[in-house]
């Protein structure tokens, strides 16, 4: 298969899906709409994980795993959450299959195995836990409650796409309970300034934390906390969510508990996630025409080892410099591949390792060794240069943080450059049509003109910011009084 990918001014759509395949992050499936994420692709997610799991766990929280499945009537127990994903839900009707009398070699559902309750296959987990929690909770010395499970959950999308929307996707759902209204509300605010820190700190992509509109909030949430980010092509991706729950669930469920007075109270909830949707974002933030820019933090192997060689005597001189230099930048926590493979030419290695986004590359050959010197590469530039082997360890040191801070600054200069204020419909069309990015613009506060905005142009608001513009003006649409700008795009 060509290398090759389309280019992002050519069709950025299929140039992200030649991405992902050709760097081996995944593939689709036999199963309509899911996804097989490769090893290369799953690396990466792991190293998400691991910091994400260290963070929570500084924050106090747990993990436990509950059920995939979730019966109907606890899953219609909160009427908003059932509602709003009832059109997305897959379900189990029956437990077990029969050979098909009429077509030999061939199984049916067996019609005698109908379950006696219908099974929800989890596109989220508050009404399972809820339940679970009833049985945790009697008194305020119960609580808080900080559990959080990496999981994976179904939500039977139509039109899918790697990573950014599939049937069947991996994610992170933290479910937390509380004795008051503002221990749950700062809970909220808190998770969601960790998925900020993070998306910030490691995957290098700058975000607006904000606050969803009614229409636009979780199901069953009172309030919904976001991180938004902005892709290359200036659509919008919502990177992470952290609900305020309200009591919702709790009457919902009867969860309730003995408050410090001895009275009955029911219990403040929230919840949070995040999901292999992360992948995607890092995808089309960072990424060139010639493939994948991973910011060091995440990537599998921060450098990348090629030997050149003509023959096995060379081979093995450069490979036990090689494997010295492996040795020392791995003491200094950098995680190194060499690539000693003899199946490939250093050309199509550099080709491999340029696509999957190494950060460093380092080629070295009996001339280097004559010279005690290296070639050394960044995938982020593609610029090279001539390093002494003695400066080596602390070269790519100081390089892998500047290629870090590098990729953070030059996705918030394009953020910054695409967040356009607006002050009139006409105004706020042509910047959608022509420079896209986010808008910022003034809106009536009602879901009469957020629905018709999106009706007219596809752009939805993406967040109400923390630190939204308190400048009193007119509605873009209705003209009527606004209380601040908010933030508007087109999104994935």
């Amino acid at each position: 298969m060509s290398k090759k990918l389309t280019s992002r001014a050519e069709d950025y759509s299929k140039w992200y899906n030649e991405l992902v395949v050709k760097a081996d992050l995944a593939e689709n499936s036999a199963v309509r709409g899911c996804m097989v994420i490769k090893p290369y692709g799953y690396a990466i997610w792991e190293k998400m994980q691991a910091e994400l799991d260290r963070m929570f766990k500084e924050t106090g929280h747990q993990n436990a795993y509950f059920p995939l499945f979730v019966p109907k009537s606890l899953f219609e127990a909160e009427e908003k959450n059932a509602e709003g994903f009832a059109k997305e839900c897959a379900i189990v009707t029956h437990y077990r299959l029969q050979a098909d009398p009429d077509k030999p070699g061939k199984l049916r559902v067996d019609p005698e195995a109908k379950l006696e309750e219908e099974l929800i296959v989890r596109p989220t987990s508050e009404a399972i836990i809820w339940n679970t929690y009833r049985n945790w909770i009697q008194s305020y010395r119960d609580l808080p409650i900080l559990i959080n499970q990496w999981a994976n959950v179904v939500r039977w999308e139509m039109r899918t796409r790697l990573f950014l929307r599939t049937a069947e996707f991996l994610w992170q759902e933290g479910h937390t309970a509380h004795e008051t209204k503002a221990e749950a509300i700062a809970e909220a605010k808190l998770m969601n300034n960790v998925y900020a820190t993070f998306v910030e700190n490691f995957m290098a992509i700058p975000v607006v934390q904000g606050v969803k509109t009614e229409s636009e909030r979780f199901a069953g949430a009172d309030e919904t906390y976001c991180i938004e980010a902005l892709m290359q092509d200036g659509k919008a991706l919502q990177a992470g969510t952290s609900h305020f729950l309200g009591q919702n669930f709790a009457k919902a469920f009867d969860v309730k508990f003995a408050n410090k007075e001895g009275k009955q109270d029911y219990v403040w909830a929230t919840s949070w996630g995040v999901s292999t949707r992360l992948m995607g974002a890092l995808i089309m933030t960072h990424s060139d025409d010639n493939g994948l820019v991973l910011p060091p933090s995440l990537a599998p192997n921060q450098v990348v080892i090629v030997p050149i060689y003509k023959s096995d005597e060379e081979f093995a001189a450069v490979s036990e410099v090689a494997k010295s230099i492996q040795t020392d930048l791995r003491a200094k926590g950098i995680t190194v591949k060499f690539d000693d493979r003899d199946t490939q030419r250093p050309g199509a290695k550099f080709a491999q390792h340029e696509l999957q986004g190494v950060p460093l590359r380092i080629a070295i050959g009996p001339k280097d060794l004559q010279n005690g010197t290296v070639e050394l590469a960044r995938r982020d530039t593609l610029t090279k240069e001539v390093v002494s082997l003695n400066d080596l360890t602390a070269k790519v040191e100081g390089l892998l943080k500047e290629i870090q801070d590098t990729l953070f600054k030059k996705a918030l200069d394009f953020r910054d450059k695409h967040i356009t204020e607006v002050n009139s419909f006409e105004e706020f069309k042509d910047v959608l049509e022509k420079k896209t990015g986010f808008i910022s613009a003034h809106w009536d506060g009602t879901n009469e003109t957020e629905e018709k905005i999106k009706e007219l142009t596809k752009a939805t608001i993406r967040c109400i910011p923390l630190e939204m513009k308190g400048e009193k003006g007119v509605c873009v649409y209705s003209g009527k009084p606004s209380k601040g700008r908010v933030l508007f795009a087109k999104a994935y």
